[in-house]
């Protein structure tokens, strides 16, 4: 049997990147579907899972999973065809993104950042290779391989010595034993404030919200648990981060199995995750903690989850106060539980498909031969 499909291992820039998306929840509407399903395939999450994350095709799912372990971070973005005729050869593209990635001082300019004035200008009059080129065409041409102009800013790289170990370790029991793997994460702060949104309206008279500049209801954190198998979230709002409600959240994992075989719980490494009466607790009751490397949880599979949360509880919405924030974070829970699609079904509406192709398959096939 052929190995599910699965994204590539991300570096830390890739995940932080989509991290960055999808809790934003800003931009493109394509661009974030497909930061989700490559973040939740990133965090072991099947492609059924993520179809019915993102609702979507499954096949359209492999699609995108396909295309970003062959692009990358520019497979996110929409490829649009059409136009008059390529006039600079690919070789001379890439030539033009490599020259545009180096900083100038290191090809003899005394400058320490291209415009597209200067870009152009050192293109053509290069002594080895010239490129003649507008200066509209090179911005689209960075456009197209993402070179934006940029501040200069710093990157968290994973300094965690285990790295590949812990994420090795996630993608084997996520793969081995997805019924009994459970992931868990705080989502918030939650703050009590008009958000901004978006919804459907007629052009040019979006619906509005409030002003409100007082914060005074202070904030919470949701404490979301999920299960990998069964693709259900559940969870409650809590004041703060802390060590005895990441235990009562690993106590209600470890109830939704209660048949005493072990447990896997994905959670990233903050202090109130990992005291010493969590990891007594789990190694009594044969709960093993998988924890994410150091910035990286982009590994975890609920950080895709809490995607949707923001986008239809959060965003576009005026809570009066917590209380009737949580009972809608709650409706939103239990809407999505009961509408994650049975794996039953989902092979059942597969066969259907695979059905009706070959049927209209045969149906050419019949028409060709009439026609001969």
């Amino acid at each position: 049997m052929a190995d599910p499909v699965r994204v590539r291992r991300l570096n830390d820039q890739e995940g932080q990147q989509l991290l960055r998306i999808t809790r934003r929840g800003t931009g493109s509407a394509i661009r974030l579907r497909r930061a989700m399903v490559v973040l939740a395939s990133a965090g072991g999450n099947t492609v059924p899972a993520i179809a019915r994350l993102v609702q979507a095709d499954e096949d359209t799912i492999r699609q995108v999973i396909h295309r970003f372990n062959e692009m990358g971070m520019a497979s996110l973005d929409p490829q649009w065809a059409g136009g008059r005729p390529r006039q600079i050869s690919p070789d001379e593209e890439q030539f033009i993104v490599e020259t545009a990635n180096t900083r100038p001082e290191k090809l003899g300019r005394p400058f320490t950042r291209w415009s597209i004035r200067k870009l152009a200008d050192h293109l053509g009059s290069h002594a080895v290779r010239r490129v003649r080129i507008g200066r509209e065409r090179l911005r689209q041409i960075l456009h197209r391989h993402e070179l934006t102009f940029q501040r200069t800013k710093t990157w968290k790289e994973s300094t965690d010595p285990d790295r590949d170990t812990k994420l090795a370790r996630i993608e084997y029991v996520s793969s081995h034993f997805p019924q009994r793997v459970f992931a868990f994460d705080e989502f918030g702060p939650l703050v009590i404030r008009p958000q901004a949104g978006a919804g459907w309206a007629p052009p040019g008279h979006p619906h509005r919200l409030p002003a409100n500049y007082h914060k005074l209801h202070g904030v919470r954190q949701f404490h979301g648990c999920y299960s990998v198998g069964d693709d259900q979230l559940w969870g409650v709002v809590r004041r703060r981060k802390s060590a005895a409600n990441t235990l009562a959240a690993l106590k209600s994992i470890r109830a939704a199995r209660p048949d005493g075989a072990p447990v896997y719980v994905i959670l990233d490494n903050l202090s109130a995750h990992k005291g010493l009466k969590i990891r007594r607790w789990a190694a009594r009751n044969k709960v093993e903690l998988c924890f994410t490397p150091t910035y990286a949880s982009w590994a975890n599979p609920i950080e895709a989850q809490f995607g949707p949360l923001r986008t239809f509880v959060i965003a576009g919405s005026n809570h009066p106060n917590h209380p009737a924030l949580t009972r809608k974070l709650q409706a939103y829970l239990r809407w999505r539980n009961a509408n994650a699609r049975h794996p039953d079904v989902l092979a059942a509406q597969r066969r259907e498909r695979a059905r009706i192709r070959s049927e209209r398959q045969r149906r050419w096939g019949q028409a060709a031969t009439h026609a001969a």
